[in-house]
């Protein structure tokens, strides 16, 4: 068994692109597909992104042919644990390498996700603006009580995944700081599961954000994710910036147009913006820039004890 992929990262958060040799998903909505990827070929996720041939910091996306003819091209992302309904700086690095791949040229996009038609734009081979599925501020002030840390108090809001998004983190965001910050959120991602604090219709809080202030001029805050597998986000969040916009316009803290510039935790930085759907829901723009890094073949060796991953 050969499958062929392209590498890249975003803000250096790891994507990897599966091209050619993914499981047979047949032809409906992407959304049925993803289920039909989670039920019956999930052992083809673990093979291709958990060790030895990938990472617990990389997201995988499955490049399909788009139900939508409007679009060009259709995406599953998932990552070391599971499915992500759409993934903003995989959506970026996506757009590199079909651009790399000669897929498409410069200028506008169209992709097909599980939850619904993302939009990005080109300016170069490397830089590339995406326009997000609505995004909205669910659950303002939401308290928690966290083992070891007493309250905590954050919004719900989804960018395309639910967050807990936490103002003013009571540890520094700095980089020597990652194992702490990465503990600490995951207490914060238990004491929520726990308490039985969900997203709308019960939607599970997998992603929890941190925020404080950037020290880089013209940056507006700087951010630690949590991602779903434990692995801390590299790149600011494309979908984590999204929740973020809705809740800054939700507060009246960001006008539609303006631009609201996010610093990752390692010093990339992402910049968003939002036009104004309803009085609830935005529809966020972020901007950022991906860089190829690899490409070849994942193989199966027979007599392998550990090709399904471990």
């Amino acid at each position: 068994m050969k499958v062929q992929f392209i590498d890249s990262h975003t803000g250096g958060e790891p994507t990897r692109v599966i091209i050619t040799g993914g499981p047979n998903l047949g032809t409906e909505g992407l959304a049925q597909r993803m289920e039909i990827f989670q039920k019956e070929q999930d052992g083809f996720r673990r093979a291709v992104i958990n060790e030895p041939r990938g990472w617990e910091a990389m997201v995988g996306a499955l490049l399909c042919e788009p139900h939508d003819k409007t679009c060009d091209a259709g995406v599953i992302f998932f990552n070391n644990v599971g499915y992500l309904g759409m993934c903003g700086h995989g959506t970026i690095g996506l757009a590199v390498t079909l651009y790399e791949m000669g897929r498409v040229g410069l200028g506008t996009l169209r992709l097909e996700t599980p939850v619904g038609i993302v939009e990005a734009e080109l300016h170069s081979a490397n830089r590339v603006s995406i326009r997000n599925v609505p995004s909205y501020r669910y659950k303002k002030s939401v308290q928690v009580d966290v083992e070891g840390f007493g309250k905590v108090t954050g919004d719900i809001a989804w960018g395309g995944n639910w967050f807990f998004l936490v103002e003013d983190s009571p540890l520094p965001l700095d980089s020597k700081k990652i194992k702490e910050l990465t503990e600490f959120t995951l207490h914060i991602r238990s004491a929520l599961e726990g308490a039985g604090i969900y997203g709308e219709n019960g939607g599970v809080i997998d992603h929890i954000e941190l925020f404080g202030p950037s020290l880089l001029e013209g940056v507006h805050g700087r951010n630690f994710v949590l991602c779903p597998g434990g692995a801390y986000d590299r790149s600011p969040c494309g979908t984590g910036t999204s929740a973020k916009l809705a809740c800054l316009a939700e507060d009246g803290k960001l006008k539609p147009g303006e631009t609201w510039v996010q610093e990752s935790i390692i010093g990339s930085v992402f910049e968003g913006s939002y036009e104004r759907i309803d009085d609830s829901k935005v529809l966020p723009r972020i901007t950022g820039s991906a860089h190829l890094s690899s490409r070849g073949d994942l193989l199966w060796q027979e007599g392998d004890p550990f090709c399904g991953g471990i």
